[in-house]
């Protein structure tokens, strides 16, 4: 199955108009935003688990990262709720459930075969937070060689004239809305622009996003 499988292509998608689908697991649907292979694929989508819901115990080969969207996310390590960010490395492995339920944004099979870091972190932790830019405040997730991971809060009316990305960069929306010259994005929309590409981002009203970066730079593109 390939979905935006071309990472030398801009994608764009409003995850909450895409359709839910079955996994193998009853319970647990999928909204499919960049798919590259079948149950073994390089994957971004937003997982949803019904209350009571489980996966059965599986191994991360090439790696997990999700954040909690909703509800609580459970596994042998423990409980995490709305707004935690996770990172369980290449050849990890879970019992992934949910009692109430939840709803994930996660992406799999794109570490590198050396990233061996867990990560847990409360992004609703005001402490974590520091200012970046006049207007702009940073929640710092991740970051390697390879990779930036990021929660941004912008201030209503900010507006960055030209922002490159030599790595490229991934923008999900969890609040508000942005817009660029090419269209609005509003919550729940996923934005997958290539390595040296660039944008024009704005907001009148602020917006709260998830933002990764550089970890497209390495990657086989196709013109």
């Amino acid at each position: 199955m390939k979905i935006n499988a071309d990472l030398g292509k801009r994608a764009v998608m409003d995850s909450t108009m895409l359709d839910w689908v079955a996994s193998p697991m009853a319970g647990v649907e999928r909204r499919m935003l960049e798919r590259d292979g079948d149950e073994v694929a390089r994957a971004t989508s937003i997982v949803r688990y019904a209350p009571d819901s489980a996966f059965s115990a599986h191994v991360h080969g090439g790696g997990e990262e999700f954040l909690v969207l909703d509800g609580v996310f459970t596994d042998e390590t423990g409980d995490f709720p709305t707004g935690m960010y996770v990172r369980n490395p290449p050849g990890s492995r879970h019992i992934p459930s949910s009692a109430p339920g939840c709803t994930i944004l996660v992406k799999l099979w794109q570490m590198t075969p050396d990233d061996t870091d867990f990560v847990r972190i409360n992004t609703h932790d005001r402490s974590l937070w520091r200012s970046g830019r006049d207007g702009e405040d940073l929640l710092p997730l991740y970051e390697a060689a390879n990779e930036t991971v990021q929660m941004v809060r912008w201030s209503a009316g900010l507006d960055w004239g030209t922002v490159s990305f030599p790595g490229g960069g991934e923008y999900f929306v969890l609040e508000g809305s942005f817009a660029d010259d090419d269209g609005v994005y509003d919550r729940g929309a996923w934005l997958r622009l290539p390595p040296g590409s660039s944008h024009t981002p704005r907001t009148d009203g602020g917006c709260l996003f998830y933002l990764k970066t550089g970890h497209l730079q390495k990657a086989d593109v196709t013109a």
